[in-house]
């Protein structure tokens, strides 16, 4: 079994088998290839330390389990306020788009009052989360084997919110050290998935997006994921999630579902 979730290969991306998602064998989670993105922004230029506020991602089509290709540009250049564009391609074709937001980093002086603090019990005395075998029937996937969860509300077999935490069991990257900005979106994909609604045997409710916003960088290893999934009378629906770390709230994510009978 590999020991990372990519492999870098030339300019490209070999996904493993830790890189697979829960909806079809052969194709990915969409947490792997947000980071991706994520990790292509982040090494933009910049002036100086710049946090990645808001990053928008397009899933246009399934992901297959085939090497990735990740492009980045800075559209609007800036000091304080940067806009930037990134797009995943496999064979060739555009599979992700992504928009995002970059701001100055720098220390401001604000009350205490205005800066949340921890609200979620930590996951060191929480047990491990067992994760069911998903419809396509292979063990190795990225709920399973690429990521750890521990809930601190709900299970991924009972229906409605949930919180819980996450934490990359293995590098995004062979040979490179995870950013808080990747933990993140890896994490945050997980929202419409801890905080279903319907039966995942009987549904499908598949995120078309996915959006966070960030208030501040994370710190640790842990990102924890406090979802609620809400749905329309017509094959849609909404996800939301604030995310935490140990330090307390450091941002919110949206997603929107399609849904339909299997």
């Amino acid at each position: 079994m590999s020991e990372a979730i990519y492999t870098a290969d030339g300019a490209g991306f070999v996904p493993t088998g830790h890189a697979r998602g829960p909806w079809d064998g052969d194709s990915q989670h969409g947490g792997p290839p947000a980071a991706l993105l994520a990790r292509a922004i982040e090494r933009l230029d910049a002036p100086g330390p710049m946090l990645v506020a808001r990053l928008t991602v397009e899933f246009l089509r399934p992901v297959p389990l085939v090497p990735l290709e990740v492009r980045a540009e800075i559209v609007r250049p800036g000091r304080r306020l940067q806009l930037a564009e990134a797009h995943v391609l496999a064979d060739g074709q555009e599979v992700l788009r992504a928009r995002a937001v970059r701001l100055r980093r720098a220390p401001v002086a604000v009350p205490d009052a205005a800066r949340p603090g921890p609200r979620l019990a930590g996951p060191e005395a929480i047990e491990p989360a067992r994760i069911p075998l998903p419809p396509h029937g292979h063990d190795e996937g990225f709920a399973r084997t690429g990521m750890e969860l521990r809930f601190v509300e709900g299970r991924f077999t009972e229906p409605g919110p949930a919180t819980a935490w996450f934490r990359l069991r293995v590098p995004l990257i062979e040979g490179e050290e995870t950013t808080p900005m990747e933990r993140t979106m890896v994490a945050a994909d997980f929202g419409n998935g801890i905080s279903a609604a319907l039966a995942f045997e009987r549904h499908l409710f598949v995120n078309t997006d996915l959006t966070v916003h960030l208030l501040r960088q994370p710190v640790g290893e842990w990102i924890g994921v406090e979802a609620v999934t809400e749905h329309g009378p017509e094959g849609t629906a909404l996800a939301a999630s604030v995310l935490h770390d140990a330090d307390g709230p450091v941002g919110r994510a949206q997603q929107s579902l399609f849904v339909d009978a299997r």
